[in-house]
């Protein structure tokens, strides 16, 4: 049965009343049903006892019960502590099947090994990982290739079918995107690459701004210059690192004023480089406005991962460009500042000074 069918099953009420009434379990995840005489929600598979059917609602999801005012019954909530333990472990033998596999499994291979349908599975493994298992399995072979090319043994060839690639056209097609350079370039820790940079002093302490031909590809705040520059030196170590003429003291300049006050923009092209699910991660921190917060958990149901908070974190901390991709906008739930890269104080100092400025 394809997605498409197995997703038409369960479209109409009847079709979910009579998935109810069987407790069908290929049903879970596709709708929950709500009872309006105890204010209460279940899957399809619960083994509550049966309402009368004058006094059930449908959800498609368990959020759009809750919304609605239903809250999860008792056997709701010990049924979904075990479906995420039991969804946890699919997902973690999914990943560990991608990992090891020679070349990426099919989404149908996946499904079957999870004995699910694909559309259910595509949708559990997202939910868990934040990431499609398409996008995972090739975030999975950008790290095999970034490893394998830092290795002191392994050619360029070697490299690209260790990581999984079946021919060296399709490597070279996907290898700029997936490094941000070429293959050749970071198989010499960035030999050849040309990086300015240069180091100034704003509100904040020191800040170093870097350009590669793409774009900023970083931007450090910190105490020292020279850690600062020790820090973009070990991104690559080989690469030729030139300091910035009069124009790109223009620039960093521009990026001062913007550090200074928020209010005035920043529109320049950022060379921005990470996983798939870290680059999601950063283009929603980029739609949050100046003068405004956010939380983990709201970046995480924004990029459709809302089981990924952790993750969201990590790649917040992972974040080389300060400011322009502003990571200082999120806060912990309760509102309280938590850890930030370039300092706590930093943040706060940020936060408050884009909310001073805003009109």
């Amino acid at each position: 049965m394809t997605p498409t069918q197995v997703q038409a099953r369960f479209t109409s009420e009847e079709a979910r009343w009579q998935a109810v009434q069987n407790r069908d379990r290929q049903a879970d995840g596709h709708f929950v049903y709500a009872v309006k005489t105890t204010g209460v929600y279940c899957r399809p598979s619960s083994s509550a006892r049966l309402p009368q059917r004058k006094n059930v609602v449908f959800f498609d999801t368990a959020q759009q019960a809750e919304a609605a005012g239903y809250r999860a019954s008792r056997r709701a909530r010990a049924d979904r502590t075990a479906a995420a333990d039991e969804r946890a472990e699919l997902v973690a033998r999914a990943c560990r099947h991608i990992e090891s596999a020679q070349t990426p499994p099919s989404l149908d291979e996946l499904a079957a090994q999870a004995n699910m349908s694909p559309f259910h599975f595509h949708r559990v493994f997202k939910a868990e990982t934040g990431l499609t298992p398409k996008a995972y399995a090739s975030a999975w072979r950008a790290r095999k290739l970034r490893d394998e090319l830092g290795s002191s043994v392994s050619s360029i060839t070697d490299a690209i079918y260790t990581a999984g690639f079946n021919s060296n056209s399709r490597f070279y097609e996907a290898s700029e995107q997936l490094l941000g350079m070429r293959a050749g370039e970071y198989r010499a820790g960035g030999q050849g690459a040309v990086i300015r940079f240069a180091i100034g002093q704003c509100s904040l302490g020191a800040i170093l701004v870097a350009q590669s031909h793409r774009g900023i590809c970083a931007i450090m705040l910190g105490d020292d210059p020279d850690a600062l520059l020790r820090d973009l030196q070990d991104q690559f170590a080989r690469a030729q690192l030139v300091g910035g003429d009069a124009a790109f003291e223009r620039l960093v300049a521009q990026v001062i004023g913007f550090v200074e006050t928020p209010s005035v923009g920043l529109n320049l092209p950022l060379d921005v480089r990470g996983t798939a699910f870290q680059e999601r991660v950063w283009q929603a921190l980029r739609d949050v406005p100046a003068g405004t917060t956010v939380s983990y958990g709201q970046i995480a149901e924004r990029i459709g991962a809302p089981t990924a908070v952790r993750a969201v974190a990590q790649a917040c901390g992972a974040n080389r460009i300060a400011v322009a991709i502003p990571c200082h906008r999120v806060v912990r739930r309760d509102g309280d500042i938590s850890g930030y890269r370039w300092g706590v104080e930093r943040k706060r100092q940020l936060l408050e000074r884009e909310s001073t400025t805003q009109p």
